[in-house]
């Protein structure tokens, strides 16, 4: 369990050729376990976010960066969401290296999934 829980949603997505990663968050009462549903917790965040892209494509067309894993929730303690998150967000933009963004979530977050949907199944989350 981590202090000052902070649960992020985040997009990455390219528009005009350009990589771009929206999020947003909001602070949590508590950690949510690694073995819980994030959805629920995460639900409006997810939902917000993504109106946010779909306002976006009015602009011109967007694609997602990285297939299944191109919408992310991750939960991470506040000091290291102001500290750490700008700078990974900096440098997947400028790099665009998936697996690097990912690794780097890993190593400070307490927890990060993949968020997808699938009309047979719905809204789904996986711990990457």
């Amino acid at each position: 369990m981590i202090g000052n829980p902070y649960l992020i949603a985040l997009a990455l997505i390219e528009q005009d050729g350009k990589r771009a990663l929206p999020l947003g968050g909001k602070s949590l009462g508590k950690s949510i376990d690694s073995n819980s549903n994030p959805e629920k917790a995460g639900s409006d965040l997810i939902q917000q976010l993504l109106l946010r892209i779909f306002q976006k494509s009015d602009q011109s067309p967007l694609k997602r960066s990285f297939q299944n894993n191109s919408l992310l929730l991750i939960q991470i303690p506040m000091e290291l969401m102001q500290e750490r998150v700008p700078k990974i967000k900096s440098e997947w933009i400028r790099s665009g290296n998936n697996e690097k963004l990912i690794s780097e979530l890993k190593n400070i977050c307490e927890n990060v999934w993949s968020i997808t949907f699938t009309k047979a199944q719905g809204v789904q989350s996986k711990k990457l």
